[in-house]
């Protein structure tokens, strides 16, 4: 269903272009959300034409909010689990970025896009750590399908490599409970995690777990490529 919504879209891209639509939507986009989440629509899966458009793949209110957030903190350092067209947007407004990718091959297809010219995002390391096959049961797994006897555990360390917190961490990638957990203890003062879907049940838990250890904005509507409405929370440690 998906490669065929992505397929259809894509085609669709094609005669909008033609017909002059995607250009009308370019030209609003700095004034309207509706037309930048339009244009967005025709960018799914597309890591490129996302970059062009510099827009993650979060609600629009979040990212307006972190945006507005790093605006204000100059050289800002980010930790990501989950690399993509996040990645590239936020290279372009903090100091460094530090994203971690399970997948080998996508980490590869973005790392040679990162060093492109029109990119050149040298602030940026991206790290591939892989999960490990399990005859058991998984230490740290993902509970997305196709997922299962996966350990994640040296993917959510990965974090301990790193000396220092972070302004901002973004929680998208895989097990991303576990990686919430890690998150809130390397957290600068007056920081924010990002954790996108959190529509879906496990990690509304997973937030709800912290408990008064934090505060959390919980934005949803129109979303980056998605025909539906979203969720990502914005995370601070409370107080």
């Amino acid at each position: 269903m998906r490669h065929a919504y992505v397929a259809f879209m894509r085609g669709a891209r094609t005669v909008c272009r033609g017909l002059g639509l995607l250009g009308f939507a370019e030209r609003r986009m700095a004034t309207s959300r509706g037309a930048r989440w339009f244009r967005s629509l025709f960018a799914i899966y597309d890591l490129e034409d996302l970059a062009r458009l510099d827009l993650p793949w979060w609600t629009f209110d979040a990212i307006d909010r972190v945006g507005a957030f790093l605006g204000e903190r100059p050289g800002a350092r980010v930790f990501e689990w989950g690399s993509g067209s996040s990645t590239v947007w936020l290279s372009r407004r903090a100091g460094s970025v530090h994203s971690i990718e399970h997948d080998a091959e996508w980490a590869e297809h973005l790392r040679v896009f990162l060093a492109t010219p029109e990119i050149s995002a040298q602030n940026v390391r991206l790290e591939t750590v892989e999960p490990v096959q399990t005859s058991g049961t998984p230490v740290v797994g993902s509970r997305k399908s196709g997922f299962a006897g996966l350990d994640f555990t040296a993917y959510v360390d990965a974090i301990d490599a790193v000396d220092g917190v972070f302004d901002v961490i973004v929680v998208d990638g895989r097990a991303r409970e576990a990686c919430f957990v890690r998150a809130l203890d390397r957290l600068a003062p007056g920081g924010i995690i990002v954790f996108d879907n959190v529509q879906r049940a496990r990690y509304r838990e997973a937030v709800a777990a912290a408990g008064d250890r934090v505060d959390a904005v919980w934005t949803r509507g129109l979303t980056a490529c998605l025909p539906y409405s979203d969720q990502t929370a914005l995370i601070s440690r409370a107080g």
